[in-house]
């Protein structure tokens, strides 16, 4: 009873704003007589939600697949480019500017020239997600990498060691802990990345119920698929922030 009672503190303890934040919500829409159409109050969107729950869990589902293959893809390539740049100056000089490029270009604007080249498909879903998530995982394990402990390199020196075991030894077991911060970081910027190129070329998913809901002015649904995707990348950031600790634990 002591635990079930801490668990409740604890969800209290977390939940109460989002709690404030519905009851205000329900308060304005009423004392303020906001139509349907602007905005729909909470009662509306959790009935919305009931009425076909199924048509949100497949929407979710498939969301869920395009982001995260995404955030495979996108974090392996990151993985992959920092070791070429860790491993030859030459890789790092060519590989940074096209990877800045791809960040700095709006996702709308790369969407086009993804789906010119890959089709419009989900294919180019899970193009956005990558393009997203490969450059924070490039950027921050590339640091990870080179923030190997005081004394170390002199210790591989003394011994002779070939840069792969370094590689192996040194560079890859400091940057895990980098690795899982980017994780972190890409984990709801995957969700949010698929429900962007959903909503303007996607034929499934979340983004693309939103879009159609928003055409034909519905609007509760249109808000309950913003508030399951809100949930979705909630639960990414946090289940990506729980294995960060975990690798905490084995690291310290």
């Amino acid at each position: 009873m002591t635990t079930l009672t801490a668990r409740a503190a604890r969800f209290a303890d977390v939940s109460w704003p989002v709690l404030l934040l519905l009851a205000a919500w329900q308060v304005w829409i009423v004392a303020g007589h906001v139509p349907a159409i602007v905005a729909p109050a909470p009662a509306a969107v959790v009935a919305e939600l009931a009425n076909d729950p199924m048509l949100y869990l497949t929407s979710a589902a498939a969301t869920i697949g395009v982001a995260l293959a995404g955030l495979i893809i996108g974090s392996l390539l990151g993985i992959a480019l920092a070791i070429a740049m860790w491993l030859t100056p030459f890789a790092a000089g060519a590989m940074t500017f096209p990877a800045l490029l791809v960040q700095s270009t709006p996702l709308v604007a790369m969407l086009p020239v993804f789906a010119r080249l890959l089709g419009y498909g989900e294919q180019t879903v899970v193009a956005a997600a990558i393009a997203i998530t490969f450059l924070p995982t490039f950027v921050i394990v590339a640091a990870g990498m080179r923030a190997t402990p005081a004394g170390s390199d002199a210790v591989f020196d003394a011994l002779g060691s070939s840069r792969a075991t370094r590689l192996v030894r040194l560079a890859l077991p400091a940057a895990v802990p980098s690795a899982l911060v980017a994780l972190r970081i890409a984990a709801a910027n995957s969700i949010l990345a698929a429900l962007i190129a959903e909503y303007l070329i996607g034929t499934y998913g979340l983004g693309r119920l939103f879009a159609d809901a928003q055409s034909q002015m519905l609007t509760p649904r249109a808000w309950a698929a913003s508030l399951v995707a809100t949930v979705l990348s909630v639960a990414a950031y946090t289940a990506a922030r729980r294995l960060e600790r975990l690798g905490e634990r084995f690291t310290a």
